[in-house]
């Protein structure tokens, strides 16, 4: 292992977050304002929706935002370095072993996943405004749970990087990262599909069933969600699985 190396490639990569880094912020506020805006602020001030219910919708757009903040952060530059740019070839000559430039990479997304999640929180509260009531009285459990997210998200992005070509990104956000969303228990808890049982226990494949479940857990412990020890517990095994397959596509399209 090159530390020295492997600093300068990760500092490289936040110079260039840096640099975009107005994009990136509109790119990671935007959606999760605009759902926030309308399910938060207008359903619920009209009284179509319990005020109640902005405590159930924010940790799911915290866990939604960085899933989507580390898997593009990480998939959209390894699908353009591997296909169009062929800038990966320059980091293949760094003085590194090539499994480092992948841990690299999943880092570096972590952290955009984790600062797109930090930002989210007072801007959601914000836009909601009145009648949030999430509680950071476990932080460490926050923090467990938020680095997991974040962890899930950037191996994820650099398993779909390195395992789909650039004819189908369109594909990859229509049969992976919608249907994800959509059932990720992200605008309602994994409770409220009691009454379609067979679905209720087929989205526990889902990995953001538990990124959800897990940030409403640890911030509005009052509502009913997924055992926190299992969430934990699965997102462990998510992640290791996600990063064996993304090494091992990054590794074969390296040596490829």
């Amino acid at each position: 292992m090159n530390w020295k190396t492997f600093f300068a490639l990760l500092s490289r990569d936040g110079h260039v977050a840096r640099r975009n880094l107005v994009f990136t912020l509109v790119q990671n506020l935007l959606q999760p304002l605009l759902l926030t805006f309308v399910f938060g602020r207008i359903l619920t001030s009209s009284g179509m929706m319990s005020t109640a219910y902005k405590n159930v919708l924010l940790p799911g757009i915290i866990g939604t935002s960085m899933v989507m903040s580390g898997v593009w952060a990480v998939a959209m530059p390894l699908i353009a370095e591997f296909q169009w740019t062929k800038e990966i070839e320059d980091r293949l000559l760094a003085p590194i072993e090539i499994g480092w430039l992948a841990v690299e990479k999943v880092i570096a997304g972590m952290i955009q996943a984790l600062v797109a999640g930090l930002v989210v929180i007072p801007s959601a509260w914000l836009v909601m405004g009145s009648g949030v009531n999430i509680s950071f009285q476990s932080p460490f459990l926050f923090l467990l749970i938020c680095f997991l997210v974040a962890l899930f998200a950037a191996a994820g992005g650099l398993a779909l990087g390195c395992s789909i070509g650039q004819a189908q990104v369109g594909l990859m956000f229509s049969l992976v990262i919608a249907p994800m969303i959509m059932f990720g228990c992200a605008y309602y808890p994994w409770a409220a599909l009691k009454h379609f049982p067979g679905l209720q226990y087929a989205v526990l494949i889902n990995p953001l069933v538990y990124a959800s479940e897990g940030l409403r857990g640890a911030l509005v412990p009052g509502i009913p969600h997924i055992s926190l020890l299992a969430v934990v517990g699965a997102l462990v095994l998510i992640n290791v699985i996600l990063l064996a397959v993304g090494m091992k596509q990054f590794y074969a399209k390296s040596i490829g």
